[in-house]
């Protein structure tokens, strides 16, 4: 690795001293910096070329550089000979001006050790492409190397070759005297021009019709770089020391036969005995032989071997060649064109640029590159002719790697961007571009995306005209996904949406949604659910288009998997509004069927999912409910809680209890502190919890439904008699400790009676409704899993009333159950509600409360007022949402007395007030 970073610095170091070493101290190095070394060129080969570009304005150029040190083996008089002859030639070629010679950008400049001129950018000279490569840097560029000319790379070059000849002839009167391929120079672009008149002649009477040429005889006693190339030279130079404007023909014929022969001219020439060489060509072109011109081309062979005949007046002239079939290639006239283009008009060049697509695949991508979009690139300071030239640049960029887009193509798109004047022409411009937008952003860095292309996208969107909105906005999911997100989000979508919103035009409002349709794959869920679907509610137009444009982004959100909608938004938002729109009147059966196959999805979702959420809720509740069975000794005597009424209710109404959630579980009121009881108390206090779980432990009655009661009042109050009077320890119990419960608003009760006398349902002990709650904590559990108005259960709190029970002075001894046991015998019927409290008319039957036959009771919520049913647990009827009004619904009642003498609830704090004090 370290030699070859050597051998790097030296192959540098070297180039660097040659190149500082050439030019140094040259005035050419003032206004230009003088780059390496790429070809070489001119008679014999002489000048070595250089890439450079010009101080002020970096425009490129290439540097011609003759080192002196070349022709230090001759003599003082050869040297300056030439010297001499090498000015002659740069001065001359300064003065002419024609496309098909070449252009000096700096005049020539000597110094000590060099001369020097500045030129148009330069690739390099045909005698390189063909294959010699004398005074060219070691190693041989690659460039240089493997280049191969295409067969129109070759007609065009010699056609311009020719019409450099027919201008040198017939417009300066003047013989070239030296054409050869070192001095035929190809151009950056690939052109042929003409360089070399060193030995050039001019007429000396340019005012008549037929000039004359004087010619010099040939000297071969002068160093080489003082006579011409031989080997191209025309036979009366030497045989005759004649020559006129036919030599320079014949000098063309053998350039054509060396461009198809690999640089080989058609006869090798002895320099040391010139004339016997030239005397034996002579006898060979009076008899060519067939075999000479077989590699030339069938269609210019003939017209080759006119130009080496040996008679000068056979040979064609410059102008006739220019117009042979040879070059009326379509690729040759096509390029022929482009230079003729400044003479052309608009309209001329309108049409040429049409048909030029059909063309230029037809052509060698070089070619394209090279020699075509330079010209048509020129042509953007046009603005009327942009348009017809930028689908031609388009179809170049896409035969271009992005490398060669970036630095070839996209430095002259960069404006046209931006050009919004004149309008005509700037819409068909964002035509021409949304129709190639793929290609411009896979080939333009992120950057230029940002700062130059998307910009131009919100301008078609923001268009005045109809048809660059329309087509934007169906071209757009094409390149979707090579729009960065952030860029998508923040400015298209807006855009979008504001051109759906403040059109006119419904081709535009519908063609919108068909966009945001498309694209919704590339945006996230929470983006399209708080951004897109609150937007379809604003569009005012009600057309069977818009409204299915609406209808295919909401099916396309609810289906796609990325996607969906949240059963929240469906049943709050979408659903509503998908139902409101498809009765709309404009809708036909078809589109309404559409409508309803979605609504029909959309719920049959949402059902699904919250109908597998409950599930796996209650199988959570039912999972912790044996875990608390499986283990009953868990928990100490100080937190261990009686079991709510909420599960039977669970039993009766499926997973969801009184508090309308799944998992709920009451709220254990704060127990005493047993550590102050005495010994008596403990024991008394045993007894009384070994008897409330006996009455917990009961088995519950099977649900059945409420019978026509069929025995007197009398039997009814007998039983409650006795159930009160097994109750009067409780009831009797001082409240004074116990807090009482805040109200709760917006709940009635008009299923019991009122509250001041104690009644018995025929199952459990009598109980007492109290105002107070019996001391019972009571407080919300939160709101149910629907939404709706929470109930509210409760914990008894026996220590309470134990501990109650012993500062007052009661006995231990426990409640007499033995009505309860007379209850669950067979000889006696079981007691419906109705011979419990006597209603006000035979409908206000419940049958649902028998239901209820367990340990646990139920409380209900009345007029501000909780209400505790002896110390059970209970809920709120009103807050639960699985109640059904049709079915249990109870007639109100008067404010005044009922039959049985019960006040009802709008007196019963007064009531309470006088039983608690």
């Amino acid at each position: 690795m370290e030699s070859m970073l050597n051998k790097l610095k030296s192959t540098v170091t070297k180039v660097t001293a040659d190149v500082t070493s050439a030019v140094m101290g040259n005035p050419v190095t003032r206004e230009f910096e003088v780059g390496r070394h790429i070809a070489s060129g001119g008679p014999g080969m002489s000048w070595r070329i250089y890439n450079g570009t010009k101080k002020s304005t970096k425009q490129e150029v290439a540097v011609f550089v003759f080192d002196k040190k070349m022709i230090d083996k001759y003599q003082k008089f050869e040297k300056d000979q030439i010297v001499d002859s090498l000015k002659r030639g740069v001065q001359q070629l300064t003065r002419l001006r024609h496309p098909r010679l070449l252009t000096v950008q700096h005049p020539l400049e000597e110094s000590r050790d060099c001369l020097a001129f500045c030129t148009e950018p330069v690739f390099a000279s045909l005698s390189n492409v063909l294959g010699q490569w004398d005074n060219l840097p070691s190693p041989v560029p690659n460039d240089i190397k493997e280049y191969k000319l295409y067969d129109v790379e070759t007609k065009y070059g010699l056609l311009q070759i020719s019409e450099g000849l027919s201008f040198l002839h017939s417009g300066v009167k003047m013989v070239h005297g030296n054409l050869c391929p070192e001095n035929i120079i190809l151009n950056k672009s690939g052109a042929w021009k003409i360089m070399g008149f060193d030995f050039s002649i001019s007429s000396t009477n340019p005012s008549d019709a037929e000039p004359k040429y004087t010619c010099k005889e040939w000297e071969p006693n002068l160093p080489p770089l003082c006579l011409p190339n031989p080997e191209y030279l025309a036979p009366e130079y030497i045989l005759s020391v004649s020559c006129d404007s036919a030599s320079d023909m014949y000098s063309l014929g053998v350039v054509m036969h060396a461009v198809f022969n690999e640089g080989k001219p058609v006869f090798q020439v002895n320099k040391h005995d010139i004339f016997k060489s030239f005397s034996r060509q002579l006898d060979q072109l009076s008899s060519m032989n067939p075999a000479l011109l077989n590699k030339i081309p069938d269609e210019v062979r003939d017209h080759v071997k006119m130009l080496l005949s040996v008679t000068p007046n056979v040979r064609p002239d410059a102008d006739q060649m220019t117009k042979i079939p040879f070059f009326d290639d379509v690729g040759a006239v096509t390029l022929q064109y482009f230079d003729s283009l400044f003479q052309r008009d608009n309209l001329q060049k309108s049409q040429f640029y049409k048909g030029l697509p059909k063309v230029l695949p037809k052509l060698p991508k070089r070619v394209v590159v090279y020699r075509i979009l330079p010209a048509l690139t020129s042509e953007f300071v046009n603005p009327d002719m942009v348009p017809f030239v930028l689908p031609n640049v388009l179809l170049i960029a896409e035969e271009c790697t992005k490398e060669e887009y970036v630095r070839l193509i996209l430095p002259d798109l960069t404006p046209v961007f931006k050009q919004q004047e004149p309008v005509q022409a700037s819409n068909m411009i964002l035509l021409i571009f949304l129709q190639k937008m793929d290609l411009l952003l896979t080939k333009t860095p992120a950057e230029d995306i940002k700062n130059s292309v998307l910009p131009m996208v919100y301008r078609a969107l923001e268009a005045p005209s109809v048809q660059i909105q329309e087509l934007c906005l169906n071209i757009i999911p094409t390149f979707a996904n090579l729009i960065d997100y952030p860029s998508m989000k923040n400015s298209l979508i807006p855009r979008i949406k504001s051109a759906c919103l403040q059109t006119s035009s419904l081709a535009v409002r519908v063609n919108s949604l068909v966009c945001l349709g498309k694209i919704l794959e590339y945006l996230d869920k929470w983006f399209v659910i708080d951004e897109i679907l609150p937007f379809l509610q604003q569009i005012p137009s009600r057309e069977p288009a818009v409204l299915m444009g609406i209808l295919g982004i909401y099916k396309c959100t609810f289906n796609h998997k990325k996607l969906g909608i949240p059963k929240e938004h469906l049943a709050s938002k979408s659903l509503p509004h998908l139902v409101s729109l498809s009765i709309d009147n404009n809708l036909n059966l078809n589109q309404f069927n559409s409508f309803m196959v979605v609504i029909r999805d959309m719920l049959s979702r949402m059902e699904n999912e919250h109908k597998t959420k409950l599930e796996q809720l209650h199988v959570m509740q039912e999972q912790q409910r044996s875990l608390n069975i499986s283990n009953p000794g868990s928990q100490s005597e100080e937190t261990k809680s009686p079991p709510s009424s909420g599960n039977q209710i669970d039993e009766l109404f499926g997973s969801t209890g009184v508090n309308g959630k799944e998992n709920g579980s009451a709220t254990t009121a704060p127990q005493p502190n047993r550590m102050s009881l005495t010994l008596e108390e403990k024991q008394r206090l045993a007894k009384e919890q070994e008897q409330a779980a006996k009455l917990r432990n009961q088995q519950p009655l099977a649900p059945q439904t409420a019978k026509p009661a069929t025995t007197t009042n009398s039997q009814t109050k007998d039983l409650t008699s006795s159930l009160l009077n097994n109750m009067t320890s409780l009831n009797s119990l001082s409240l004074a400790n116990t807090a009482r419960p805040a109200p709760v608003q917006g709940t009635t009760i008009s299923a019991f009676p009122s509250m001041g006398t104690a009644v018995s349902n025929g199952f459990n002990p009598a109980m007492g409704f109290q105002a107070g709650g019996m001391g019972m904590g009571m407080r919300p559990t939160g709101p149910s899993l629907y939404g709706g108005m929470a109930a509210t259960t409760s914990t008894p709190n026996f220590g309470a009333i134990t501990q109650n029970q012993g500062h007052i002075g009661q006995t231990n001894k426990a409640p007499d159950m033995s009505a309860l046991d007379s209850l669950f015998t067979p000889s006696k019927p079981k007691v419906t509600l109705n011979q419990m409290s006597p209603m006000v008319t035979s409908g206000a039957n419940t049958p649902w409360v028998s239901q209820f036959g367990s340990a646990q009771t139920a409380q209900t919520q009345m007029q501000g007022a909780s209400v505790g049913m002896g110390g059970v647990p209970s809920f709120g009827v009103q807050a639960n949402p699985f109640f059904s009004p049709q079915n249990f619904s109870q007639p109100a009642a008067a404010p005044s007395m009922n039959q049985s003498g019960i006040k009802h609830s709008a007196s019963a704090n007064n009531d309470l007030k006088d039983l608690f004090g």
